[in-house]
């Protein structure tokens, strides 16, 4: 069953748990056991998940919930997956970023009217 994300730049991690159906203090816990899922943080020190954050969410989801691997096990079965895959997809460009910035901005506009 595939997951739907929204199309957004950034995710709080209560949207993050709503998708993944991970609380939250599970995606804390897995930043301490994952080096590779690492959101930024905000300039208030919330954590500022990407698209590719929750798409390793739900891969370490799997791994953990669904095929049974130890969080050593995961640990080191995406080390091993990330070592053949290709390089990842390129960051968004900057016309890209301006595009979900200007519909943010749009979604807070009408918020505060």
């Amino acid at each position: 069953m595939a997951v739907e994300i929204p199309d957004k730049f950034y995710f709080k991690i209560g949207e993050v748990a709503a998708i993944t159906g991970v609380k939250p203090h599970v995606l804390r816990y897995w930043e301490s056991e994952f080096r590779m899922f690492s959101p930024a943080k905000s300039r208030g020190k919330q954590r500022q998940y990407e698209r590719r954050d929750i798409e390793l969410a739900l891969e370490i989801k799997e791994l953990l919930y669904e095929q049974g691997f130890t969080i050593a096990g995961a640990r080191k079965h995406l080390k091993a997956r990330r070592k053949k895959a290709p390089s990842a997809a390129p960051p968004p460009t900057d016309r890209q970023y301006l595009i979900e910035l200007r519909e943010e901005l749009k979604q807070l506009r009408a918020y505060l009217a």
